[in-house]
């Protein structure tokens, strides 16, 4: 093969890749299937196999999405993504085959708007749930799919449907029912799932004129008042949180497996580099 032809065939895995995720953003998922499909007609590649099974899962076509998803696992059995939804994966498929139905009461939880990804110093947090529900129960979600977030005693309780799938670890939950008491209001959405993990991200939507003075999430302020970060750019998708260190390897995980798709942001071209690059 010339190297016009190796140019050629890299110009239009490119163009393609560009189309899928389009496609994605949009909410096409028939569309976003058969442009990875096609992509994957020019050779694998892990990242299309990731896209590819994101898709079937949203068509409900789990056992295809499975086998998207072993594919890319099979290819690189490092890759988070690949590994967290094989694992979630099967137990949904598992429940079925048995007759048990792993779908939450009311069916699955809309997907969060983008504005649940972008951070805004002192507004958005991150937080881990403790006590998570059944595996079944957890099987049927995803990344970007928003939650509820109640106070029920001393406890912020995380919903989908009616389903409780955790509680929001205490260091974060216990500041954040004081402010709920107080009259301020928070949204949520899941940024990691697997049988034995999920984080959301929390943002403030609403701040009661009580609780004025009192941060939501006071390790976030360190940058000015009012400064937004971007997740990602809308085009730069990737398929698919007690020391300092490990929060940043943690949040980059989140960025990584944040498999919902965003509208067009613009973000700096060194952040857009880094979140383009595998963990």
């Amino acid at each position: 093969m010339t190297l016009g032809e190796i140019d050629t065939i890299n110009r239009q895995r490119r163009q393609l890749a560009d189309t899928a995720i389009g496609h994605a953003t949009r909410g096409e998922w028939e569309a976003a299937v058969d442009a990875n499909r096609e992509l994957l007609e020019l050779g694998p590649d892990t990242d299309t196999y990731n896209r590819l099974g994101k898709a079937l899962a949203e068509l409900g076509r789990e056992d295809e999405a499975l086998e998207a998803y072993e594919h890319a696992l099979e290819r690189d059995n490092t890759n988070r993504i690949a590994e967290r939804n094989v694992e979630r994966l099967r137990v949904l498929v598992a429940n079925r085959s048995d007759g048990h139905g792993a779908k939450a009461p009311n069916g699955r939880p809309e997907k969060a708007s983008a504005a649940h990804f972008i951070e805004e110093m002192g507004k958005t947090g991150h937080a881990r749930l403790i006590n998570l529900a059944a595996p079944r129960v957890l099987a049927p979600l995803s990344p970007g799919d928003g939650v509820e977030l109640r106070v029920e005693g001393e406890q912020l309780v995380a919903m989908a449907g009616q389903s409780e799938i955790g509680q929001v670890e205490p260091r974060i939950g216990t500041r954040l029912v004081k402010l709920v008491e107080g009259g301020n209001r928070y949204e949520a959405a899941i940024t990691v799932v697997s049988n034995d993990d999920v984080r959301i991200i929390i943002r403030e939507v609403f701040g009661h004129p009580s609780n004025f003075g009192k941060v939501s999430f006071p390790g976030t302020t360190a940058a000015r008042a009012g400064d937004v970060r971007p997740y990602m750019k809308g085009t730069a998708l990737r398929y698919d949180d007690e020391e300092e260190s490990e929060e940043l390897d943690e949040e980059s995980e989140e960025v990584e497996e944040l498999d919902t798709t965003l509208p067009e942001f613009s973000a700096e071209p060194e952040l857009e580099e880094e979140l383009l690059e595998e963990s």
